[in-house]
């Protein structure tokens, strides 16, 4: 049995395939970009007006200019000005050839066909927007492991960007196991559970830009559990196994992985809930099989399978989503294990929530994530500093 550290740090010496795809920008958010990202154009790509106003030819002491026309956003047809004449301009529209300034609207004031207004309001160069100003064509725009974003979906389209390279994420078997479990949507029978594992996790796998993934049920039978990670292994890259980890006679899931040759990277940890998760590695495939509890369940996925996966997406920062933030009230950590506890976010603070047993899923309903108690504490005491996990 080793320590939660331990357990971590193996996992983060983990040599994951680096695959790539080539992805739309628009269905590439939650992605990292496996390559940087150049400007394919200057941004902007022609001279335009940053307000409503009219463009001129600045001159020291004007203040009286004559409208030869208008300019709106996508005009090509547009009029040469020449000292003394301005054009009507809107937003976003390219500056006509002569014209190096705009005037806003509100500063001038129009007889007919001629502006007038305080020559101290008229600053050359005022309110354009010049070629290239954000960017030229060829610059880098978007590193290499940037996290795409709606923001950076923005950013790329601007520049002429279509599709991008991303490092390319698992396909991901979650094998159900269990006599007991019931799917959805049919009655139980006496002694019969509903199938809470296999949704959550799928939600969650999908939340992480997962979208290759496989639900499989399989009865507590040693060969139906080795067949099942068998075929696993041939189509999916991660494997995450629900129930069947423990010591008990219908647990066979520590059997299936040995005779499918898995490499056990640790099996036991010191913490609560999950003691008896494993970890295993075999030709760059991985299989987590966690308890089957599922309290279990999701800390176990948020603490080891979760940043498995973001490494595998190339996420820099796969190791540290957390948050560092004051307790609300003492915790009196009893066993000497590290804990991780459903809590909540209150004003800025964390909230250990009730009911904390592994099978109780009401503070599901109210939590934000886990806090994580470390093994060598016992009384934390409100407004300690604990490690937050946000789902």
């Amino acid at each position: 049995m080793i320590s939660v550290s331990e357990a971590k740090s193996i996992l983060q010496k983990l040599d994951l395939p680096n695959r790539t795809i080539s992805l739309p920008i628009s269905s590439a958010i939650g992605h990292f970009l496996a390559q940087s990202v150049q400007s394919k154009i200057d941004v902007p790509s022609f001279d335009n007006s940053a307000m409503d106003g009219y463009a001129f030819a600045w001159e020291e002491g004007i203040d009286r200019l004559e409208v030869m026309g208008e300019a709106a956003a996508g005009s090509s047809d547009l009029p040469k000005i020449e000292k003394g004449q301005a054009v009507r301009i809107f937003t976003g529209a390219p500056l006509p050839a002569g014209a190096d300034s705009v005037i806003m609207q509100e500063k001038v004031e129009r007889v007919g066909d001629f502006i007038q207004f305080n020559s101290e309001d008229a600053t050359q160069g005022n309110h354009v927007r010049y070629c290239g100003t954000q960017c030229k064509q060829g610059e880098i725009v978007a590193e290499a492991g940037a996290k795409i974003t709606p923001g950076l979906v923005s950013l790329l389209a601007s520049v002429g960007v279509n599709e991008v390279q991303v490092s390319l994420a698992p396909k991901v078997a979650i094998i159900i196991t269990g006599n007991e479990i019931q799917d959805l949507g049919k009655p139980l029978d006496s002694g019969q559970i509903y199938n809470a594992n296999g949704p959550a996790l799928e939600s969650w796998l999908r939340n992480l830009g997962i979208s290759e993934i496989q639900q499989i049920k399989v009865l507590d039978q040693k060969e139906a559990v080795v067949e099942a990670l068998s075929q696993a292994l041939e189509e999916y890259d991660l494997v995450i196994f629900t129930g069947g980890i423990s010591v008990g006679d219908y647990d066979f899931v520590k059997i299936a992985v040995e005779e499918n040759g898995m490499k056990q990277l640790f099996y036991k940890l010191k913490q609560r809930p999950g003691k008896p998760l494993y970890a295993g590695e075999k030709e760059g495939k991985i299989v987590f099989a966690l308890p089957g509890n599922p309290g279990s369940v999701l800390s176990c996925f948020m603490q080891y399978v979760k940043p498995v996966i973001q490494s595998w997406k190339r996420d820099p920062e796969a190791w540290n989503h957390f948050q560092n933030l004051p307790l609300t009230q003492d915790f009196d950590k009893k066993i000497p294990l590290t804990q991780f506890l459903k809590a909540r976010i209150q004003n800025g603070k964390v909230e250990v929530l009730q009911g904390q047993e592994s099978f109780n899923l009401i503070a599901f309903g109210l939590a934000d994530g886990f806090v994580e108690i470390p093994e060598e504490s016992s009384l934390v005491e409100s407004g300690t500093l604990v490690k937050f996990y946000p789902w």
